[in-house]
């Protein structure tokens, strides 16, 4: 969103003069289709933290900064309108973009992370639980079945018969039981695990690296639009940029080089991993079909944008503003936002692979559960009915 509000600044020309329309046109756009999504899920995170007053007062604080973002930069497009207004939209962007690193961001962060504990403690309770029940499940049937082996023995040396047809029934009962509660216990706890350290941890790690990617996008814009603050903003990208793909020691001149050497390191020996940051921990946790690929698509395309970056950051030391800035926020093939929309779609892609799976992985534990608990439940009836029919003969006997 704070990409968007610079990316109009820096297309719209003054007053409207000199405006580049298509690259306005798709900022403005992008800006409110940003802000509605931002006001859903601030609704959505309000309802979900009730009951946690530390939530609570997050969101609360969130919606209010959010509120004063939004001001902000109403503020600056109003200026930016008025002839010779630059110069104080640029003041109020400045406020807003700000506001948005000191306050809004590790805001976000901070819910992010009290959710992920949340659902962390839940997990491994439900573990802890699922563990507990297919011990108990496993004792229960061992018990019976050690009950039912005394009986059928105590029966043949009672009544001289070798075996009990209504106690071996009702064994197999027991046996079939245990064998289907501990088969679905134990599927329900690796569909579980499935879920959360394959599938949910993966769609996190990439869903920050969707967050790093548009802040440092935004890093790009701001530079473009900002002289004063150039040094700073392109600090900020290389920080994120190592937060993604994490070169020690490098800098933007060498960013590139460093970036391409690793990364061949790793097409030639997947085990060579010489690199850190999000990309690194989704490929450390490589689990279902086509995701691999994806996620080296995701890599690449990444690359083409960083050097994408590099040819704005040339141009600008040339002088050639105008022209580094329609590079930069143009959609047009071969253009810089196109080349990072391709990167964007790269990583929906392995996130959506993640995603089917956590979904999938979900549906199979209830499946499992459903499926064949209600069996595992119904066999110990029917043994009690033929221990009844088996025993019932015996009974007779004694009358």
């Amino acid at each position: 969103m704070d990409a968007q509000a610079a990316n109009i600044l820096l297309s719209s020309g003054d007053a409207g003069k000199g405006r580049m329309e298509t690259p306005y046109e798709k900022a403005v756009g992008f800006y409110g289709d940003a802000r509605t999504a931002i006001g859903h899920d601030l609704r959505t995170l309000a309802v979900a933290a009730q009951g946690d007053r530390s939530d609570e007062h997050t969101v609360e604080s969130l919606t209010d900064h959010f509120a004063e973002y939004q001001e902000l930069i109403g503020r600056a497009l109003e200026n930016d309108g008025r002839t010779g207004g630059k110069a104080s939209a640029l003041a109020d962007y400045r406020d807003a973009t700000d506001l948005l690193q000191r306050k809004l961001l590790p805001e976000s962060r901070e819910l992010v992370a009290s959710n992920n504990r949340a659902f962390n403690t839940q997990y491994e309770q439900a573990r802890s639980a699922l563990s507990a029940q297919l011990a108990a499940v496993i004792a229960l049937g061992v018990l019976l079945l050690a009950v039912f082996a005394v009986l059928q023995w105590y029966l043949a040396r009672r009544f001289r018969r070798i075996l009990n047809p209504g106690v071996l029934a009702a064994t197999v009962c027991v046996l079939l039981a245990t064998l289907l509660g501990a088969q679905a216990l134990s599927e329900t706890a690796e569909d579980l695990r499935g879920a959360r350290r394959d599938a949910f941890d993966s769609a996190v790690a990439l869903s920050r690296a969707r967050a790093i990617a548009y802040d440092a996008n935004a890093d790009e814009s701001r530079y473009l639009l900002d002289q004063e603050r150039r040094g700073q903003y392109e600090r900020a990208f290389l920080a994120n940029s190592q937060k993604l793909y994490g070169v020690p020691g490098a800098t933007l001149a060498t960013y590139d080089d460093e970036l391409a050497t690793t990364w061949q390191a790793y097409r030639s020996d997947r085990e060579d991993l010489r690199f850190t940051g999000e990309f690194r921990r989704e490929l450390d946790n490589i689990t279902f079909p086509g995701e691999r690929a994806a996620a080296e698509k995701a890599v690449e395309t990444y690359a083409v944008y960083q050097r994408d970056d590099r040819k704005i950051r040339a141009l600008v030391a040339q002088g050639k503003e105008r022209e580094a800035v329609a590079f930069g926020i143009s959609w047009q093939p071969d253009m810089s936002n196109a080349h990072f929309g391709a990167w964007m779609a790269a990583l929906d892609e392995v996130t959506d692979i993640n995603r089917h799976h956590f979904t999938a992985s979900v549906q199979a534990g209830r499946s499992a559960v459903g499926g064949r608990l209600p069996w595992a439940f119904g066999a110990p009836l029917v043994a009690v009915a033929l221990t009844a029919l088996g025993l019932r003969p015996r009974y007779a006997e004694f009358r």
